[in-house]
């Protein structure tokens, strides 16, 4: 079983950048896809950006352009770069792998992240 855990949250103001991490307790070379989600109050849990093993990446139109995912395969982290944040980015940022093992699909979440964009 993968373990993950989020770092790197915290307050801060409108504008300003964050990095957050993702450390995975095993190795993620495997891992087919590994994504940032986030969840507002009130609101669903939404995709953030997802990068595939092949190293293809998609990012979600709400942060498009302001946000870059990357991973470390040596390190087993996940990144995510998060800049011009906004009050509405304010979430819980999950870390999240998927992955497939004999044959059955099974996705790993982390604990999160609170991520909260305030003046």
């Amino acid at each position: 079983q993968v373990q993950l855990v989020e770092s790197g949250g915290g307050l801060v103001q409108p504008g300003g950048s964050l990095r957050l991490s993702c450390a995975a307790s095993e190795s993620i070379f495997r891992v087919a896809v590994m994504g940032w989600y986030r969840q507002a109050p009130g609101k669903e849990r939404e995709l953030v950006a997802r990068i595939f093993r092949s190293g293809s990446i998609a990012y979600a139109d709400s942060m498009k352009g302001r946000v870059t995912i990357s991973r470390d395969n040596a390190k087993n982290t996940l990144y995510l770069q998060m800049n011009s944040l906004k009050p509405e980015d304010t979430a819980v940022y999950y870390c999240n792998a998927y992955m497939v093992s004999a044959g059955v699909p099974i996705n790993y979440w982390g604990q999160g992240t609170q991520v909260t964009v305030s003046s």
